[in-house]
């Protein structure tokens, strides 16, 4: 599975106000559930929290990649979330985040995961992906920026 075919236009969103790490958590767990009736924002919420817990999602250079298993899921969703302003993610290398991909998987994702988790962190790691991203200026060019990386990962660019 490709990480383009798990993240639609309407998931990558732009501006997000973040305030804290909890905060943008909520908000992408209250997302998700409004978005996908059989999924639980409390839940959701809940799994990428004790996920934290087990040692920050920050990757650095300003970029978080929250993950989690949920029962509820039927196949591997993402989302993007540009924000507006950094939040402190506990990264490793100390710095605020304002790029976060986020990603869910079902409970018995098997490896599936482990390779969307890789695709994602190796478009992020890109320095000139990292910076056409921050230099979009609405959703659209943020989600075509997103999906060009994808595509030349993927050798399709």
């Amino acid at each position: 599975m490709n990480l383009d075919q798990i993240l639609p236009l309407e998931r990558t969103l732009y501006n997000v106000e973040g305030g804290s790490k909890k905060r943008v958590l909520e908000f992408f767990s209250s997302f998700i559930a409004q978005n996908t009736p059989s999924l639980d924002g409390q839940e959701i919420f809940s799994r990428l929290i004790s996920r934290e817990r087990l040692g920050s999602t920050g990757v650095g250079n300003g970029v978080a990649i929250p993950h989690a298993r949920n029962a509820h899921c039927r196949q591997p969703l993402a989302s993007f979330m540009r924000l507006k302003n950094p939040v402190d993610f506990d990264a490793i290398d100390g710095e605020p985040v304002d790029m976060l991909f986020v990603l869910l998987v079902p409970e018995a994702a098997e490896d599936s995961h482990l390779s969307l988790l890789a695709q994602i962190a190796e478009v992020m790691n890109n320095a000139d992906t990292r910076h056409a991203l921050r230099a979009a200026s609405d959703q659209p060019s943020l989600h075509d920026t997103l999906t060009n990386a994808i595509h030349q990962l993927s050798g399709r660019g």
